[in-house]
């Protein structure tokens, strides 16, 4: 049977301000990516993000992004040095990793946010770096990678354990990268697209670009974006028809053997 983990990003608030539904999304997925504090997320979301994913039986990976809080983490970061931001990667990691034993538990992974990992989807030294930095804080973490991206090559010579991940709301270009969402259509809203799309990429190992090229994508974990309009119905919709279609729901761990 095919195995694979639905996740999505949550605590992507700050102080009284939240974003999205987390709690119901918590219902649906198998992995929590937690923002922590420099794109979105603050200490107390961080706890209270944790402590729900830890009573639903959810997988938590830490969701590093770039010091920038007034643009959600989108605000471009190729000119800034790549040890810095592999730096940013290894404080924000640590500090999810102290919340989540102070609730009792423990993160399994790690997934870049935003412009950070849009460069590290294609920049080499960054993708290097940040996987020479996740093996130094903790060499058994997952890395949650953009399926086909240099960070998957980086990630298995840096000997970490790679799930390549696959969007079922945003749209993909014809190198396989996600389209920019400043363009229209490269966000997907409407659950039915979004689950079709996602039987698609975990079944059939694949889907049509934005410009109707067939990408071949490698489907260990589906991403359903917490920030997306409607991304709770969206991911009832991916879970339920991946159920349909005789996939099993599971954690990368599990996923992963």
């Amino acid at each position: 049977m095919t195995r694979v983990d639905l996740n999505c990003d949550a605590g992507e608030g700050f102080g009284p301000w939240r974003m999205g539904d987390d709690a119901a999304l918590l219902d649906v997925v198998t992995t929590v990516n937690v923002a922590c504090g420099l794109h979105a997320g603050d200490p107390l979301i961080m706890a209270r993000t944790v402590g729900m994913a830890m009573q639903r039986g959810v997988a938590v990976g830490a969701h590093p992004g770039p010091n920038d809080l007034w643009g959600f983490g989108r605000r471009d970061v190729s000119g800034e040095r790549v040890d810095d931001l592999a730096t940013l990667v290894a404080y924000q990691v640590g500090a999810l990793q102290g919340i989540a034993r102070q609730e009792g538990g423990a993160i399994t992974s790690v997934k870049l946010h935003g412009s950070l990992s849009n460069r590290a989807a294609v920049d080499d030294l960054l993708a290097v770096a940040v996987a020479q930095t996740i093996r130094a804080v903790d060499a058994e973490l997952v890395w949650l990678v953009p399926a086909g991206s240099v960070m998957v090559r980086a990630g298995q010579r840096a000997g970490l354990r790679i799930a390549e991940e696959v969007f079922a709301d945003r749209a993909y270009d014809d190198v396989g990268n996600l389209v920019p969402r400043s363009v229209p259509g490269a966000v997907i809203d409407d659950p039915q697209a979004c689950s079709e799309r996602a039987v698609r990429m975990v079944v059939d190992g694949g889907i049509d670009s934005a410009g109707g090229r067939r990408i071949r994508l490698q489907a260990d974990s589906v991403c359903v974006h917490g920030d997306t309009p409607g991304a709770v119905a969206a991911a009832l919709a991916v879970r339920h028809a991946l159920e349909h279609a005789g996939v099993e729901l599971a954690p990368l761990a599990a996923v992963l053997g």
